[in-house]
């Protein structure tokens, strides 16, 4: 599979769709998308292979999706699992640090002290994580007002650590993404354990960006670069899900 930077490409310049059959085929409990019986391959050249039938189908899908031209804007879950194989599967300790370096200054611990109504939305969506870190990790965060850095004790960070999972590349690179989309790691680490759902979770990292736009108006294009940032979002958490999925 050739390299795309999805943001790069008008639609003239997409490769043409060359394949027609999409099939998933097991060989001994490992799935892999095939295109005309032939193997799809990562950007780095390995067998876009899963452990996952149901995630692996998911990943036929969009490729049974492309119409006259393959755009890879339209295959979120195939980019994320490009990531995880080429990328993290053999860098998990270095994915794992950086999550838990976005812990040490997550969004939610950083606070404004003004006006009231941004501080009550903050306390609204943000104090629910923290409690649902405290009760489920048995640790407490630091919380900031303003933008000066505060310290996380090192046994809150090491509370993260452990419950980052490692031994699934495609879930631990599908957190990647959600913390680096959220600025959260707690947001992420949520959708993952069951303390909000995908559509809280982005809730809860737009209540600034939502106050903004109340101010200022709303910006057309900055509406449409944070909606695909979004579409990115809910193909991280159903990755996590087909995952995790028994078939």
């Amino acid at each position: 599979m050739v390299e795309i930077a999805p943001e790069a490409l008008g639609k003239a310049s997409l490769p043409k769709r060359f394949y027609k059959t999409v099939e998933v085929l097991d060989d001994a409990g490992r799935f892999f998308v095939t295109l005309d019986r032939r193997k799809v391959r990562t950007p780095a050249k390995a067998a876009l292979t899963f452990s996952s039938l149901a995630l692996a189908e998911a990943v036929a899908e969009e490729w049974r999706a492309q119409q006259d031209v393959i755009d890879p804007r339209t295959m979120p879950l195939t980019r994320i699992a490009n990531v995880a194989i080429d990328g993290v599967a053999s860098e998990r300790d270095a994915v794992v640090a950086e999550i838990v370096k976005y812990a040490s200054s997550d969004l939610v611990c950083y606070r404004a002290d003004t006006p009231d109504r941004l501080v009550a939305r903050q306390t609204e969506h943000w104090d629910p994580v923290l409690a649902f870190a405290r009760d489920d990790l048995g640790v407490r965060f630091v919380l900031a007002q303003g933008v000066m850095f505060v310290d996380q004790p090192e046994d809150t960070l090491e509370a993260v650590r452990q419950a980052l999972p490692r031994d699934d590349h495609f879930v631990l690179a599908a957190l990647s993404t959600m913390t680096t989309l959220t600025g959260s790691a707690l947001l992420a680490l949520g959708v993952l354990r069951g303390w909000h759902t995908v559509e809280q979770a982005w809730a809860a990292a737009n209540v600034d960006e939502g106050w903004n736009t109340e101010l200022w108006g709303h910006d057309a294009e900055a509406a449409a670069r944070q909606e695909a940032r979004r579409v990115e979002m809910e193909a991280a958490a159903r990755v996590i899900t087909l995952s995790l999925s028994p078939r």
